[in-house]
């Protein structure tokens, strides 16, 4: 049972159902009061009709006992005196409550007449002609109940004041049953308690079967994520629907997300086995000259071995730095470098050779936000890298550029193809001329170098200088 309740499309069908149950029976009441209301002044209205048509014989002067009363089940009436006594009352009426007085007996006066006009029908010549009046007032009107030939039910009860022709005043209390509101209320009730269940079970039906078309997409990406999980086959894509909805860019972003993953798992493996490639090499020289140190110590060749050690230990320190930066290391927050004097530092310690190194245009203070090491190792990079393709010079310009700081090392040597200028930042990757002049790198120097540019904000680009060689440009965010 809770498996069976815990999947999207029982707890959407429930939900549904829930949503629907509740504003139906919030309309229902809403319903039944409306319409309890109607019905309730319908027979205020009713009665108050019933006892103005009374308080109208009695205002012309009908006598008490000839009132032409309705029937006592429909509209109960009594006629009561400002001094209580009953004047007037239904025939039928058998005990009432809520009028004011629980007589329904009328008193020895109910045979006096209303008006001017004795019992015999002799006019009295004092009093006659002169009629009475009605109460314009609407009066009041509560509930009660009233008992007719031995059934009891409620009613609702209209007071009206009225005046005899005589100067007497009486109120007359006439009734309206509320059996017809209590039986169109009860109906109503009756048909939405019958029609509820199968409308939920409706919506809950059609909520299910929506949902589990919706989500038929959703199975088949989760199967085929469990198939490629199983595989390790990051080649394997999941099905997109048609569908321009959610599921349909779920299904596009899995996807994007495996091609991602399949390029970082590809370069990975690239990595490793151009990194084993790169260390097998001086580490079999490194092996081989020792053995032949240890068999004849007279042909060690100490200065190849030194120079195989310190190739091995630049390659293990630039493996490790890619590592640091492909687990996600950024610069520390808060330190800043100034560029001009990392130039002058780097181009000092870099003094001497065939190559001339020189600054030029350089702006002084240029601070950037940053690692003080990285950059000077991208920027050791870029002179090394045009020291070995310069014919006779590399030259350092460093200059703003709206929001940018811009560090450029330009050399005067064969350049670099445009074709191959994106190509020569991939790790382990050198040109055929590089290799062929290359003085122990193995091409890493330049992946490193866009890595942490990146890393720090900015861009690392190639194009060509002014002097026909290479120009790398190194964009900073200017802080």
């Amino acid at each position: 049972m809770r498996r069976v309740f815990g999947t999207v499309r029982a707890r959407a069908a429930l939900g549904a159902t829930a949503v629907v149950a509740a504003a139906l029976i919030a309309a229902g009441v809403a319903v039944l009061m409306v319409l309890s209301g109607n019905l309730r002044d319908q027979a205020d209205l009713q009665s108050q009709v019933a006892a103005r048509e009374v308080a109208g014989q009695v205002a012309t002067g009908v006598p008490y006992g000839r009132l032409d009363l309705p029937d006592g089940d429909e509209h109960p009436v009594q006629v009561v005196s400002e001094d209580g006594v009953l004047r007037a009352a239904s025939e039928d009426l058998q005990a009432v409550t809520g009028t004011g007085t629980a007589e329904v007996k009328p008193g020895g006066a109910a045979s006096r007449p209303a008006g001017g006009e004795d019992d015999d029908g002799d006019e009295d010549e004092e009093d006659a002609p002169r009629s009475g009046e009605v109460s314009s007032d609407e009066g009041e009107t509560r509930g009660g109940t009233a008992t007719v030939e031995g059934e009891k039910q409620e009613y609702r009860f209209a007071s009206v004041e009225a005046t005899t022709p005589r100067g007497d005043t009486v109120t007359v209390h006439a009734g309206s049953p509320l059996a017809t509101e209590h039986g169109a209320v009860g109906e109503v009730r009756m048909a939405m308690l019958i029609g509820l269940p199968p409308l939920l079970l409706v919506v809950a039906g059609v909520t299910w079967l929506v949902t589990r078309r919706a989500l038929r997409p959703v199975e088949g990406i989760r199967g085929e994520m469990a198939a490629i999980t199983a595989s390790t086959d990051l080649s394997r894509r999941v099905p997109e629907p048609d569908s321009r909805d959610e599921v349909a860019r779920l299904a596009r972003t899995t996807n994007e997300t495996l091609a991602a993953l399949e390029t970082s798992v590809e370069r990975q493996r690239r990595f490793v086995a151009d990194a084993s490639h790169e260390l097998r090499s001086p580490i079999a020289s490194l092996r081989t000259q020792l053995e032949v140190g240890v068999a004849h110590p007279e042909l060690l060749d100490v200065e190849g071995a030194v120079e195989d050690t310190v190739r091995l230990q630049q390659l293990a320190a630039d493996l490790l730095l890619l590592a640091r930066l492909d687990a996600g290391e950024r610069p520390r927050e808060g330190g800043t470098v100034e560029l001009a004097a990392l130039v002058r530092e780097e181009l000092s310690q870099r003094g001497g050779g065939p190559v001339r190194l020189r600054a030029e245009a350089v702006e002084s203070p240029l601070d950037v936000a940053g690692s003080r090491s990285q950059l000077a190792r991208v920027l050791g990079n870029l002179l090394d890298n045009g020291r070995r393709h310069a014919a006779t010079e590399v030259t350092v310009s460093l200059r703003t550029e709206g929001g940018w700081a811009v560090l450029g090392v330009a050399d005067d040597g064969s350049g670099v193809p445009e074709e191959q200028r994106e190509r020569i930042f991939e790790r382990f990757v050198r040109l055929d001329d590089a290799r062929s002049r290359d003085d122990g790198g193995a091409g890493l120097g330049l992946a490193i170098a866009r890595d942490v540019a990146e890393r720090h904000g900015g861009t690392l680009t190639v194009r060509r200088s002014a002097a026909g060689g290479a120009l790398f440009e190194l964009r900073l965010p200017a802080g």
